[in-house]
């Protein structure tokens, strides 16, 4: 899967409408956008598009099955793809979010079907372009990190448009500030949450809330 159009290199700064209008065309269509969100740009289509996901695993060079984090714009949206334990599981998920914490929740019955997996990473972002793209989608969102498998993740928009502008069909970025640290991810599919990797929000603040 190789393109040769150079993709669209847009400023989200610039039209904010028109640049989420944009990006859920190409989503829709099952193309890849990369798009900057509260942790680090990322990889941006729809999990439920096989190719689409095929698309990037070729762009990253990653192993076929492996999950990638999914963005969603609301407990209420959350809720048709997954089953919450329990009422502490739920309210615990309302105290932490909209923040850059990514928690593995058990998928429900048509939801792990379609993705083939038990489980998937859920998390409700910090970032105005990123809820306002979530809002119109009405669906989950791929996240993943700008980069080849085993190399480290890009956070200048230039760098990026050089490596990945022919097999994208959009890099959408901000001049704003940003803090390029990966969200602090935890696994809330059992009883207890359990740190899988910290990141900006620390782990021991988490347990607070749930405990």
């Amino acid at each position: 899967m190789i393109k040769t159009k150079e993709a669209d290199f847009i400023n989200i700064d610039d039209n904010l409408e028109l640049s989420i209008q944009k990006a859920k065309k190409i989503y829709l269509g099952g193309e890849v956008f990369i798009y900057p969100t509260d942790t680090i740009y990322g990889f941006g289509a729809n999990p439920f598009n096989e190719e689409a996901v095929q698309k990037i695993n070729e762009i990253k060079g990653r192993e076929i099955g492996k999950m990638y984090i999914l963005l969603i714009n609301d407990i209420k949206n959350l809720l048709k793809y997954v089953d919450v334990q329990s009422e502490k599981h739920l309210d615990f998920l309302i105290s932490i979010w909209p923040n850059p914490v990514s928690v593995v929740l058990n998928l429900n019955r048509k939801t792990s079907k379609i993705l083939n997996n038990e489980t998937a990473a859920f998390r409700i972002p910090n970032h105005r372009f990123c809820l306002r793209l979530l809002d119109a989608l009405s669906m989950p969102l791929i996240s993943t990190s700008v980069n080849r498998t085993k190399n480290l993740p890009l956070f200048d928009p230039n760098i990026i448009r050089d490596e990945f502008s022919t097999e994208v069909s959009a890099i959408f970025y901000t001049e704003k500030k940003s803090f390029f640290e990966a969200s602090t991810m935890i696994d809330l599919s059992d009883n207890d949450p359990v740190l899988m990797r910290e990141g900006k929000i620390k782990f021991q603040d988490l347990l607070e809330k749930f405990n």
